[in-house]
C-alpha cells in the first residue's frame, strides 16, 4: 500500500514527507493507522548518525494508533484496537524470560537495525529502492507502520483519553517514569536530583512526586522548564548558569547530598557531576544516551568509600505491555498529568517541530498524524 512518511535522505539531513510503499504485514505483525507520534531526541541522534540505523530511513518510535490488520498468529489484538507502539525485543533471551525486555540480548538489532532482524528485510521501499524501516519495531513517523505483536500495547482511552497523545509512553515518559518508579524505587520520604528537565527528566519529577520523594531537586539549564519542574513537584530547582557550584548547591539543600540522582541529558561531565551529588550509599542511574563510544571517570576510592553506585537504565526498565496501562491509569486519575508537557504539530510541520523541541521552544512535541 501507498502511504506518507517522513524520509531521512542523508546524515543531518531534514524529515522530508514523501509517497512510499508500505507492505502488508508478515505472520506476528500488525498494521497501525498512525494517530500521533512523539519526537524524541533519539530520532535526531539517529538522523545525525550518532547511532548508526542505515540511511535513507523512517523514524519514529513514539507512535500511537489503531489496529487495521494483522499478520498469521497474531492473537492479542484486533482490527479496530487503540494501541501504543513501545520498543521491540526478541521476547526469547534471558532478560526477556526474566521480565525485562528492555534488556534484551538482540535490543540494538531490534531497535536500531533498520530492518527485520529474523530475515534482514523491510517493509518499506521507495520506487524499488529498499528504505530502513521497523525503526524500534514501528517506524511510525508515517501514516501507517508495521508492527510488531511484542511492541503492540492495547491501551483502553475510554472516551476520555485522547489517543493523539499516548504516543510519547511509548519511549520518552515510561523512561522517565520507569526510571524512577522501576529502576530507583525510592522510597517516601527519600530525597533525588534529577539533572534534565527535558519530558524525560519531568516525567522523573512526576514520578518521583508519585513515589513520595521529599527533596526533588531539578537542574536545569533552560528557566521555563524549570518552572515547569517546580509545578510538578520540584521542591529545588537549579540553574547551572546561576550558581557557582551545582554539587555544592544541591549539598546545601538536603544537608548532605541525595539518595538517588538521575541523569538524562547524555552529557558525560553532566553524569560525572551528578555522582558528586549523591549521599553515602547513594545510587544514580543514568539514562540519558551519548553518541556510542562516549566515556565518563570516576573515582574509584569515591565510589568504594562512600557506598555509591552507578546503574544503567533503558527504557525506564519497563514491560511496556503492564507499565504503559498503568501510566494511562495514573493520567485519567490525575496523578500523571504528562499532557501538560506536549505541544501539538501537524504531520506537515515535523521539521518544525523538530527545530523546536532541539531549541528547547517545546518539551514533547507530538505530531497528529491522522484522525483517532
Amino acid at each position: 500500500m501507498e502511504i506518507d512518511a517522513a524520509v531521512v535522505e542523508e546524515e543531518s539531513g531534514s524529515f522530508d514527507i514523501e509517497t512510499v510503499e508500505l507492505e502488508s504485514p508478515q505472520a506476528g505483525e500488525v498494521l497501525v493507522r498512525v494517530v500521533g507520534a512523539g519526537v524524541c531526541h533519539t530520532d535526531m541522534i539517529v538522523r545525525d548518525q550518532l547511532y548508526p540505523t542505515p540511511l535513507p530511513a523512517v523514524l519514529g518510535h513514539e507512535g500511537s494508533g489503531v489496529v487495521e490488520a494483522v499478520g498469521d498468529g497474531v492473537s492479542r489484538v484486533e482490527p479496530g484496537d487503540h494501541v501504543v507502539l513501545s520498543f521491540d525485543y526478541d521476547d526469547d533471551c534471558h532478560s526477556c524470560r526474566d521480565g525485562h525486555p528492555a534488556y534484551c540480548e538482540s535490543f540494538f538489532e531490534h531497535n536500531f537495525g533498520g530492518q527485520r532482524p529474523e530475515d534482514g528485510t523491510s517493509p518499506l521501499s521507495r520506487d524499488g529502492e529498499r528504505l530502513s524501516g521497523r525503526f524500534f519495531g514501528q517506524s511510525s513517523f508515517a501514516t501507517h507502520a508495521i508492527a510488531t505483536e511484542r511492541n503492540v500495547v492495547p491501551v483502553d482511552t475510554g472516551g476520555d483519553v485522547p489517543l493523539e497523545l499516548l504516543g510519547p509512553l511509548g519511549c520518552g515518559i515510561q523512561t522517565g517514569a520507569g526510571a524512577v518508579i522501576n529502576s530507583l524505587d525510592p522510597q517516601a520520604g527519600s530525597s533525588i536530583a534529577i539533572f534534565g528537565a527535558g519530558s524525560v527528566g519531568l516525567s522523573a519529577v512526576m514520578a518521583a512526586d508519585l513515589k513520595g520523594c521529599t527533596e526533588v531537586i531539578t537542574i536545569d539549564l533552560k528557566e521555563n522548564r524549570l518552572e515547569t519542574a517546580a509545578e510538578f513537584g520540584a521542591t529545588e530547582t537549579v540553574n547551572p548558569e546561576a550558581v557557582d557550584d551545582v554539587i555544592a548547591a544541591v549539598d546545601e539543600y538536603t544537608g548532605g547530598g541525595v539518595d538517588y540522582a538521575l541523569e538524562t541529558t547524555g552529557v558525560a561531565d553532566v553524569a560525572e557531576q551528578a555522582v558528586q551529588t549523591l549521599t553515602q550509599r547513594g545510587t544514580l542511574g543514568i539514562v540519558g544516551a551519548p553518541p556510542l563510544g562516549t566515556e565518563a571517570s570516576y573515582d574509584v576510592n569515591d565510589l568504594l568509600l562512600n557506598g555509591r553506585s552507578i546503574t544503567g537504565i533503558v527504557e525506564g526498565d519497563s514491560n511496556p505491555q503492564e507499565f504503559i496501562p498503568d501510566l494511562v491509569d495514573l493520567y485519567r486519575r490525575g496523578k500523571f498529568p504528562f499532557d501538560e508537557l506536549v505541544t501539538y504539530y501537524d504531520f506537515d510541520e515535523i521539521e518544525q517541530a523538530v527545530e523546536d523541541s532541539e531549541n528547547g521552544e517545546t518539551i514533547k512535541p507530538v505530531l497528529q498524524i491522522s484522525e483517532p
